[in-house]
């Protein structure tokens, strides 16, 4: 995640390149059976005929499942190396090594000793506090039903033994344990859903820039590291969803994302219920994939025709953990809750980023605001869960937004009238129309507006428990 900014040229030493080189061959010689088998998988899929091709044609006509739609809110987690320095941000490798900021480099000499290099930063992720069952807990009381946590960032750390990973995972290096796996079961005992975030490129991997140097017309770094991590992924986690990043220099092409696809959609062990977005390509975003992403922090000004999502992360300057961070970088309860209801109103997914500690501890600010969301998610879910967008997902007049689900109608309001009556233009009204608020008892009077044709609605005498939701839901039922 974060800017997209090119490599231009070897941020790293010749002595570091060849180092990191021969970790390369060393590893491609012990996990030669890795590096064959997406290729072999591939070619078994094609010789059974499979339902979907390796198209985009084909590949875009498959269904979405229903899960993803229907969970509304998730909550996404950067974690890695980069959560060692906790400085800048998530990118803080190559901001140092790659672009040679001043602010970084300046950061370094002044806080580690001369010679220090970036995988000197591996052994001290030590995830010492790490409970996955505490962060499971956490997940489940802020209301999301899905949860994406970066099995491996642009900086090719792997949050779990890679075989096409040595040394530079987190069985070998830092915590010695699989961090991917430790969080599954917990998850799975919820009920929610697991996703795993996936970077494509790795900055500095010798096969990735020997590629790059060719013009992507060579893959070795395809070969012997993405397709076989991917497919181990997917057969030993069985994620529900991939959520793919790190495409945006080389087409889809290069990167054999059609094939895999395509594999994943017939013959993996999550062929049903696997969820993918579009971020397969440089040419492929916003245009091809399970659902939409577009860019980060994506909110598009009308109703799209397509599934989409809008990550976006509480630490507004950062989506890994920021040592130097303040309370007033962070989004507000207020500020999230009308994000997911303007985006869940235009038919979108919202995913809420946290970035934990080296230590593995989400910071209590950011506790806290998954703790509010869940908590008035308790309360107002029922026009959030599994809704749809109405007619129309807001009035022009005001800052209601609309969802539906079965034969309701839910309109969302953070603007209490002084007078106690909200007017709702859109909604018409008809003799069995009923209104109520959501954690409120009881039916609310309405009348209809002689104008606007739509309603007039009665609001109840504001107690403590009301006045401290904030964003407040009422429920239309028999409404055109």
């Amino acid at each position: 995640m974060g800017p997209r900014a090119l490599c231009r040229s070897y941020p790293i030493s010749r002595t570091e390149t060849s180092r990191r080189g021969a970790m390369v061959a060393r590893a491609a010689q012990q996990g030669r059976g890795w590096l064959q088998l997406p290729l072999l998988v591939l070619a078994a899929s094609a010789s059974a005929s499979p339902r979907y091709t390796p198209d985009w044609k084909s590949l875009d006509s498959r269904p979405l499942p229903a899960w993803f739609d229907e969970a509304k809110f998730g909550v996404f987690v950067h974690w890695g190396v980069y959560s060692v320095p906790s400085w800048g941000s998530e990118w803080f490798w190559w901001n140092w090594q790659g672009l040679h900021d001043v602010l970084y480099e300046t950061f370094m000499l002044r806080n580690y000793p001369p010679g220090f290099s970036y995988p000197d930063f591996g052994p001290q992720f030590g995830a010492s506090f790490f409970d996955p069952e505490q962060w499971a807990n956490l997940f489940e009381a802020s209301g999301a039903r899905y949860v994406v946590l970066t099995s491996k960032h642009h900086e090719g750390y792997t949050l779990w033994p890679s075989p096409t990973s040595w040394n530079w995972n987190s069985m070998d290096v830092g915590p010695r344990r699989d961090l991917v796996g430790d969080l599954e079961p917990f998850l799975r005992k919820k009920n929610i859903r697991y996703g795993l975030y996936h970077s494509l490129l790795e900055w500095f991997h010798p096969f990735y820039l020997l590629d790059k140097e060719n013009n992507f017309t060579t893959q070795n770094f395809v070969k012997a590291k993405v397709l076989p991590e991917m497919v181990d992924l997917v057969t030993r986690y069985k994620p529900d969803l991939i959520w793919s990043d790190g495409e945006w220099e080389a087409p889809d092409t290069y990167w054999n994302s059609t094939e895999f696809l395509a594999w994943l959609y017939n013959d993996s062990p999550v062929k049903n219920q696997i969820v993918v977005n579009d971020r397969w390509g440089k040419d492929i975003l916003c245009k091809h994939g399970g659902y939409l992403t577009c860019h980060d922090k994506y909110k598009p000004a009308t109703l799209p025709k397509r599934k989409w999502e809008m990550c976006t992360t509480l630490d507004r300057k950062s989506w890994g953990y920021r040592r130097d961070m303040n309370s007033k970088d962070v989004m507000t309860d207020l500020e999230i809750i009308l994000e997911l209801i303007e985006v869940v109103s235009f038919g979108g997914n919202y995913l809420l980023n946290v970035g934990p500690t080296k230590d593995g501890i989400i910071a209590p600010i950011f506790e806290e605001r998954l703790l509010s969301v869940g908590k008035w998610l308790k309360t107002n879910g029922e026009g959030i869960y599994a809704s749809k967008p109405w007619r129309v997902q807001m009035e022009n007049t005001t800052t209601v937004r609309y969802t539906t689900k079965d034969s309701a109608v839910y309109a969302f309001y953070n603007d209490w009238p002084q007078n106690g009556v909200l007017p709702l233009p859109s909604p018409i009204p008809t003799n069995m129309t009923k209104v109520s608020m959501l954690g409120v008892p009881g039916f609310l009077k309405w009348s209809q507006d002689s104008v606007h044709q739509g309603l007039l609605v009665y609001l109840p005498q504001l107690s403590p428990a009301v006045i401290k939701m904030e964003v407040w839901t009422l429920k239309l039922e028999e409404v055109m």
